[in-house]
């Protein structure tokens, strides 16, 4: 059975992004990848975490008014969204696919937009 395996990332919105992140990075110690957004990465996260802000008006969290958005690492991408499918969950029929891995969207039964990510095969 596909399942979720960590989590891929959090995201929050934030009223100045790029200075959020600046403070992480400098108070908490957490690398800053090029792009703005933080990552725990290598042998001791047990896979990369990314740590991101995006600004407040921000509608990649979906159109509702949305603070956070959780994004789960996956094993199958495919297999996990034909069982979702089986299972009536609401599935975004938008997907992403980008070097560092493939990207699709659910909503939980709050109504909560969930990101699922499958790294590529090379990096899992």
């Amino acid at each position: 059975m596909a399942k979720a395996v960590g989590f891929g990332g959090v995201f929050l919105k934030a009223s100045d992004p790029e200075k959020l992140s600046a403070w992480y990075a400098q108070h908490l110690g957490i690398p800053l990848q090029d792009g703005g957004s933080l990552a725990f990465d290598g042998p001791e996260s047990m896979g990369m975490t990314v740590f991101a802000h995006f600004p407040s008006t921000t509608k990649y969290f979906g159109e509702g008014p949305q603070q956070a958005m959780i994004n789960f690492r996956v094993d199958n991408m495919d297999e996990l969204l034909a069982q979702l499918a089986a299972d009536n969950v609401t599935i975004d029929p938008k997907r992403e696919d980008h070097a560092y891995g493939r990207f699709a969207w659910i909503w939980d039964p709050e109504g909560n937009r969930v990101e699922l990510w499958e790294a590529p095969r090379s990096t899992k």
